[in-house]
Formats: structure tokens, C-alpha cells, sequence
């Protein structure tokens, strides 16, 4: 496709898979229209029904007439279809496999552990999934610890394929927090997560999107109806 083919994103702003996708088109200096969806899990529009009429949900790009959903699909196509501003998936064939196999442990292990935490029915429950958020945690900063390198990011020096999936647990974790008063992210046991996280948060192409912890928690509190 060509790259000057109008390119618009469906996104909502606490979203954290919005801010994969607006991240990644930050990194290519691509430009496009947002189009925001301020209540989505109530009311959604009639462009993202038709844009997204399997899962229905954010985001959603739209190049030219072709519309690319999933917010991890959408970050590799924008990779691919956009050769300005630097590589956000590793060169190599090993280490692309090995940053997809991590985004898929945060999605299906991670935030799976975070629903549980947030959906438990009693005080065991709860306790059962937090000590299974916290060991999948831990897995994930040895990970972090490997691949960076000693360096600020995943993928070392710069962010990124990678660390665009792991910023999408930052908001959700900071709810869980708030909710349930204890700290998952802990300087004994991810201290490396710690301060990835706050490079995260401040770089260049993620501070613009990203809601500060506290917006994060206001939002779940309205969403949820919690004092």
C-alpha cells in the first residue's frame, strides 16, 4: 500500500491496547486521524461495528480501505507497511519468535492472572490469583533481565515490539493495586520491571497516550461504580 493512503486509528483513550497502536505509529512518524471511542464497552460506533464486526472492540486501523484489528497485528503491520522511523520488531527470525511468544505470555498469562485478581469471588480466591499474578510476574522480569541486556528496554537500547505489549499491563496493574492495597510490582522482586516502567512511561512515544496511574484508577472507579 502506499504510505500516503489516509490512515485513521479507533482507539479509546484508557484503552491500554489503544496505546500500543498509537505508540507504534509514533515510532513510524506516520500520520493519522484518532478516532476516539469515549465509552466503548457501552456504546460503539457505527464505523467501529463495520471496521471490527467480529470482536467489536478497540482499536482498529483503517489504511485506506482495509481495516487491521488486534492490537498486537496492528503494531507488526505498522512495522511492516511503514519503512520510516526505526524497526519496532527485532531483525532477526529467533528473536522476533521470542518477543511474540512473550506478548502472547502477557496477554493470555498475565492479564489472565490480572482478571482473575479483579474477578475472584472471595478473600481465597483472590489470594490464589494474586500469588499467581506475582510468580507470573516474576517470570516476566527474568525475562525482562535477559532480554534487555542491562540496558533501559526489552529490546535493549530502544523500545520496542515488545515493550509495546508490556506497557498495556501498567494501567491495569495500577487498578489492581488501588483495589486490593497490595503492590505487585515490588522492588525485592521486579526491580528491573520498576524501572523499565518509568522509561516506558516518559518515552517519547508513549507519554502523550499513556493516562497516568491515578486517571487509570479514577476511570476504573467510575466504570465499576466504586467509591
Amino acid at each position: 500500500m502506499a504510505q500516503n493512503d489516509t490512515v485513521k486509528l479507533i482507539g479509546s483513550w484508557a484503552s491500554p491496547f489503544s496505546i500500543r497502536a498509537r505508540a507504534a505509529l509514533h515510532l513510524k512518524s506516520v500520520k493519522y486521524e484518532y478516532l476516539d471511542e469515549p465509552d466503548v464497552l457501552r456504546s460503539k460506533s457505527e464505523l467501529l461495528l463495520r471496521s471490527n464486526p467480529i470482536f467489536k472492540k478497540v482499536p482498529v486501523l483503517i489504511h485506506g480501505d482495509v481495516s487491521i484489528c488486534e492490537s498486537l497485528n496492528i503494531v507488526q503491520y505498522v512495522d511492516e507497511a511503514w519503512s520510516s522511523g526505526p524497526s519496532i520488531l527485532p531483525s532477526h527470525p529467533v528473536e522476533r519468535a521470542n518477543a511474540r511468544f512473550w506478548a502472547i505470555f502477557i496477554d493470555e498469562k498475565i492479564f489472565g492472572s490480572l482478571e482473575a485478581v479483579g474477578g475472584a469471588k472471595d478473600d481465597e480466591g483472590r489470594m490464589a490469583a494474586a500469588g499467581k499474578l506475582m510468580e507470573n510476574l516474576a517470570i516476566l522480569e527474568e525475562a525482562f533481565q535477559k532480554s534487555s541486556k542491562g540496558l533501559g528496554f526489552f529490546g535493549g537500547e530502544n523500545i520496542g515490539f515488545l515493550d509495546l505489549a508490556c506497557g498495556t499491563l501498567l494501567g491495569p496493574v495500577s487498578v489492581i493495586e488501588a483495589f486490593s492495597g497490595v503492590k505487585f510490582l515490588r522492588q525485592e522482586t521486579t526491580p528491573g520491571l520498576i524501572q523499565w516502567a518509568e522509561k516506558f512511561r516518559a518515552h517519547e512515544a508513549v507519554k502523550p497516550y499513556m493516562p497516568t496511574p491515578e486517571e487509570f484508577v479514577a476511570f476504573a472507579k467510575k466504570k465499576f461504580n466504586v467509591e
